[in-house]
């Protein structure tokens, strides 16, 4: 069994084509950009084998939208101009300034003392026509519809409903049956499963494939994830209660085998990797959506333990997250290893009385260091005035082979730009 160390060392200097559809005339207005820095230096190295200097990694705050309008955001190439564009609910960015905004539908801000219709965005050719979509799902229980880019026809993309019901909080759109294709992966009728587009007409209602018996699950479901559990080839699914095998086929839709496992009290995505490097998928995963906690699940003959890196409650003992209803695993400094990108959901549940909407809402990543058998997360502050959505979108949004940080919720709508730097530590 690995040992984990928390070391929590964090600084708090950060704040905290033709025909394209006409650019809002306020969007520059409500963009601007300023500098957040995790003041701590990475000990690993930016390139793996690199037994260079450490880098400095920061992240360049960027301001799409100061309103409520989503808690989910995606990255493509929208306009097929060869920069990647972001998209945020009714809108998307061009960039790779993200100063002209363009709608995909009609935008509706919401109060941020409710709920928006967009939990769920993500980007894919979903009918295969060479340009990028959008998938939305909205708020849990309600659907799931894909608005079909229009190319230089522009104008509002037109939506098509294909999910009337999506239930859980943490539904995901991958490829969970191998076939090149990504599925929406949800629970409907108490059951999880799956659905995905018809290849000949993706306009058509995608039909719900049960993998599980009627099992209680609901539109408030919290933790949901895909991944190979057992090292078998195949994407596996992940609850709080456990874990569900994918058969080896799935002709007849045969239900999976469940394995019974406790991943916290039900947080967020959940993701199988291997963090501790023996060759086998761990689990990690928030603990409880509405509550604290972050911990990875050590996968050994017995079943899994339980590693805290961020603890249950805010007790002093680590870095306490209010509310981690977001969660992304990706190699932030390049090191070789998983890392973990997760925060706060700024008024997920709406405090009693009158609350503050200008208080802090933290966004961080963990850096995964393994040294002679033990396993470290340190984590990092990315910022403290936004925080996390439903879902938190990392990959390299500005081509520059750095990990970007997409997010929307009742702050706003933000990119965090990956930047390196080097220099010494700083005190």
């Amino acid at each position: 069994m690995t040992y984990l160390a928390l070391a929590a060392v964090i600084a708090n200097g950060a704040a905290c084509s033709d025909d394209s559809p006409p650019a809002l005339p306020d969007a520059s207005a409500d963009n601007h950009a300023a500098d957040v820095r995790d003041e701590r230096d990475s000990t690993s190295p930016d390139t793996p084998g690199d037994t260079s200097a450490p880098m400095r990694h920061s992240f360049r705050r960027i301001l799409l939208s100061s309103e409520f309008y989503c808690e989910g955001a995606t990255y493509a190439d929208f306009d097929r101009d060869g920069d990647t564009d972001v998209a945020t609910g009714p809108r998307w960015y061009e960039g790779p300034a993200f100063t002209a905004a363009h709608e995909l539908y009609v935008p509706q801000a919401f109060d941020p003392k409710n709920y928006s219709d967009c939990f769920f965005l993500f980007a894919r050719d979903i009918d295969g026509d060479g340009w990028v979509d959008v998938l939305r799902v909205g708020f849990p229980g309600a659907d799931g519809s894909w608005f079909k880019n229009p190319g230089t026809s522009g104008g509002h993309w037109p939506r098509h409903q294909v999910v009337n019901v999506v239930d859980t909080e943490s539904p995901d759109f991958t490829d969970i049956t191998g076939d090149g294709r990504p599925e929406l992966v949800f629970a409907s009728g108490g059951r999880l499963g799956w659905a995905g587009p018809d290849p000949l007409d993706a306009t058509q209602p995608w039909i719900f494939h049960p993998t599980t018996p009627a099992s209680g699950f609901h539109a408030f479901t919290h933790g949901l994830g895909v991944g190979d559990v057992n090292s078998d080839g195949r994407a596996d699914i992940l609850e709080a209660t456990g874990w569900w095998q994918h058969p080896p086929s799935l002709m007849g839709d045969p239900l999976w085998t469940r394995h019974p496992a406790t991943f916290g009290a039900g947080g967020a995505q959940m993701a199988a990797v291997d963090i501790d490097g023996d060759g086998d998928a761990d689990v990690v995963a928030t603990l409880e959506a509405h509550g604290y906690g972050l911990a990875w699940f050590e996968q050994s003959a017995g079943g899994f333990t339980e590693h805290i890196i961020a603890p249950r409650v805010a007790d002093g003992s680590g870095v306490a997250i209010h509310e981690p209803h977001a969660l992304a695993v990706v190699d932030v400094d390049k090191d070789g290893d998983p890392d973990i990108v997760t925060g706060e959901r700024f008024w997920a549940h709406v405090p009693a009385g009158m609350p503050d909407f200008a208080a802090p809402a933290h966004l961080y990543w963990f850096e995964l260091v393994r040294s002679q058998g033990a396993v470290t997360f340190i984590p990092h502050l990315v910022d403290d005035a936004s925080g996390v959505g439903t879902q938190v979108t990392v990959g390299d949004v500005t081509a520059d082979g750095l990990v970007d940080i997409v997010v929307a919720n009742k702050k706003g709508a933000f990119v965090f730009v990956h930047e390196l730097s080097s220099g010494p530590v700083d005190p």
